[in-house]
């Protein structure tokens, strides 16, 4: 090892900023804290997701305090789980803790997992057993994705689980190699196998600060969790024809019966615009399934980087 490396750590924590200055220093004493209890060195790896206030600031600040904070400052503002990708990609320690620095995720719940991964687990999540300050719409739309999900993928990812999780070095150096970029990492961390297990926690309020995620990114989150482990919705189209075909056979052979009879239940233009109408829905909702799927394979195909760093202080040139 050249004279000048770091000296790799026991264990990284990986925190995604993005607008978070009221939080950083709170969440650096409270991580600091909860380290001096472990044997071993640690870093903690702050990716900076496009942030606009003081948090790119902060945390160099952080660095000039303690060389283990380490920075890695994006080019714009890249999303959540892109920044998660950085923060392992760039994180050197033995195994590596995904933590929100929003600290809704209590630092203290890493000793629980640490001790699981000296058990010899390779892969430890962290299950939400009780969520607090969360509105009820939140829990409940949280609880039937999780159970959704669940049913329609082959990957059987816990339930009530977020990104707060330890990777052993063999589990994140096998998700550096998976590169795509409609990224879900919760359930990528149990595609990839290895031994699992859980830690039950209970999840704080938010220090400070409003949350990242309004309704819009949650559904768009929602979308990519599905489309990269199912295709259930290009199946459902399918089926959807197959129904919509028997029940246009069965309607023909109805109509045929109640004209022979006499009926008169039937004449006029407005069950045949309805009809049309209702296929065309149907045909529309079909094409947009296809063009969701279309367009993740155009993002892959155009090869792009998952980001673009403009930054990154306090690690090893290689």
């Amino acid at each position: 090892m050249p004279e000048n490396a770091i000296q790799r750590p026991t264990l990284s924590i990986v925190a995604p900023v993005y607008n978070e200055e009221a939080i950083l220093h709170e969440l650096y004493n409270r991580i600091s804290e909860t380290m001096t209890a472990l044997d071993g060195t640690w870093e903690l790896v702050l990716v900076n997701d496009g942030s606009w206030d003081r948090s790119y600031e902060i945390m160099q600040e952080l660095r000039q305090k303690d060389e283990r904070v380490r920075i890695v400052n994006f080019s714009r503002n890249f999303g959540h789980q892109i920044a998660i990708t950085a923060g392992t990609d760039y994180a050197q320690g033995q195994a590596v803790v995904i933590i929100d620095a929003d600290l809704q995720d209590p630092p203290g719940v890493i000793l629980d997992m640490v001790a699981k991964w000296r058990e010899g687990y390779e892969v430890i999540y962290a299950i939400r057993k009780q969520r607090k300050g969360e509105t009820w719409f939140k829990l409940a739309t949280a609880k039937i994705f999780y159970r959704i999900i669940n049913k329609i993928t082959g990957v059987d990812i816990p339930l009530d689980t977020g990104d707060f999780r330890l990777l052993d070095r063999k589990a994140v150096d096998t998700l550096r190699r998976i590169r795509e970029h409609h990224r879900f990492m919760r359930g990528l961390s149990v595609w990839i196998g290895f031994k699992q297990t859980g830690v039950e926690y209970v999840r704080e309020e938010r220090f400070a600060g409003e949350t990242k995620y309004p309704l819009s990114k949650m559904l768009r989150f929602a979308l990519d969790g599905i489309t990269s482990f199912s295709y259930l919705p290009l199946q459902l189209a399918t089926y959807l024809g197959f129904i919509i075909a028997g029940l246009s056979v069965l309607g023909i052979l109805l109509t045929i019966v109640w004209r022979l009879s006499g009926s008169h239940a039937f004449e006029g233009q407005a069950t045949t615009l309805v009809m049309v109408l209702f296929l065309g829905g149907i045909q529309l909702i079909s094409l947009g399934i296809i063009g969701e799927y279309l367009g993740r394979i155009y993002d892959e195909v155009k090869q792009r980087p998952l980001y673009i760093v403009n930054d990154a202080l306090g690690f090893d040139e290689d």
